[in-house]
């Protein structure tokens, strides 16, 4: 078994400047583009569309927030 050690080093306040959030169009667009392609499958034919409704909303839950960041 190998040992974890950890040297505790206290946070130096002066150092970290804290980054102003702002929102990047293109991600929110790219949410809502999304959406709209669930609504339009849904509106289509819902239960022939099923499968691709659950895998753009996975990607929507999952991947697409994970991966792409609006304070990118």
């Amino acid at each position: 078994m190998a040992k974890v050690f950890t040297i505790p080093v206290p946070p130096d306040i002066s150092r970290k400047k804290a980054r102003e959030r702002t929102s990047d169009p293109r991600y929110v667009d790219g949410q809502r583009l999304l959406v709209e392609a669930m609504k339009y499958l849904a509106q289509s034919d819902p239960i022939a569309n099923r499968h691709a409704i659950e895998l753009l909303s996975e990607h929507v839950r999952t991947r697409f927030r994970m991966t792409d960041s609006p304070l990118g």
